[in-house]
């Protein structure tokens, strides 16, 4: 499944005009990455019906669509590499990024449109609602960089929108495109919701604890861009003060125009993250959505044990 999921986005046709609108689009689709989404939507699809193949191009399209949120969320970032590699507004510029990034959702839009198996126009309606929810995520997001009293619900509520709504839509689109019930088109958007805040906690952890080559991003690029991830609304919440908090949140929020510096900041949150055991309250968190996704996806009346499989071990968990 995974070989033809690469095959099928190696095959997207690209024009070659204008110059440097779609050179940065499969720039970016050729970097590789887990290809969890149209995976997750062809292993739900194979819950219902053994023809998977037939769903390729809407895998596609939620690959195309997740990697455009990446080009904009990278922009916005200000993030230098990806995946080991230039972002793209670094390695071209930011109006490229911007131009780029609006032609692969459209690119997205149109492959989901035309997609013409199962339950496709309310395959496609999910695909837009969600993609309309990851906006209003990614707002959350903006926001809370401005307040510093936001609680760990809030910040759950914005990476649910942010992130795991597309692997619920990825997953009910598997779903509707083989024709399944209404229930159990709910149920595996429920069941993939929690895998997704899952792995966006666990995304937070490894921004701090994770290893730089296999994580694919700079260790510490959230601490230098002063987001607000669980383990700094977690740290905020465990603070015995508002002085000690004050004193966080001058840490957090210094300049840091060196590397020398930006090293030092980094180092710094992370002895307090660890002072606090903000990695042993995100585990549990993590694990509590585990949890959870385990017992909605056993309510559902079919063969789930190569989806659930896949599902831990993205995480790392045991089945």
């Amino acid at each position: 499944m995974i070989e033809d999921i690469r095959s099928a986005i190696a095959a997207i046709p690209y024009p070659q005009r204008p110059e440097g609108l779609y050179e940065p689009i499969a720039y970016v689709m050729s970097m590789g990455g887990k290809r969890l989404r149209p995976m997750l939507m062809l292993l739900c699809y194979s819950v219902f019906r053994p023809d998977w193949q037939k769903a390729l191009p809407a895998a596609t399209a939620l690959e195309l669509y997740h990697n455009h949120t990446l080009l904009h969320d990278d922009l916005m970032d200000h993030a230098d590499v990806r995946r080991g590699k230039p972002t793209v507004h670094r390695r071209w510029d930011e109006n490229t990024a911007i131009l780029s990034g609006d032609t692969m959702l459209l690119m997205a839009a149109r492959q989901m449109a035309q997609q013409r198996i199962g339950r496709h126009e309310e395959a496609n309606e999910c695909f837009l609602k969600s993609a309309i929810e990851i906006c209003e995520g990614q707002q959350y997001d903006v926001n809370f960089e401005k307040r510093h009293d936001v609680t760990e619900e809030e910040y759950i509520e914005m990476i649910r929108l942010k992130t795991s709504v597309l692997l619920g839509c990825a997953a009910k689109i598997g779903a509707l495109l083989a024709g399944a019930s209404d229930k159990d088109c709910n149920i595996l958007y429920a069941f993939a919701e929690k895998i997704g805040l899952a792995f966006q906690l666990q995304d937070d952890c490894l921004d701090c604890f994770g290893n730089e080559q296999t994580f694919g991003k700079r260790i510490g690029g959230d601490i230098l861009c002063g987001k607000k991830t669980f383990m700094t609304v977690a740290a905020m919440q465990r603070m015995e003060n508002d002085a000690e908090r004050k004193d966080f949140l001058d840490v957090l929020d210094a300049k840091a125009d060196t590397p020398e510096a930006e090293r030092k900041k980094i180092d710094l949150v992370i002895d307090i993250y660890r002072k606090l055991g903000i990695a042993e309250v995100a585990d549990a968190r993590i694990q509590q959505c585990y949890d959870e996704a385990h017992r909605i996806l056993l309510t559902l009346d079919a063969d789930t044990a190569t989806l659930w499989n896949y599902a831990t071990s993205l995480l790392g968990r045991e089945s």
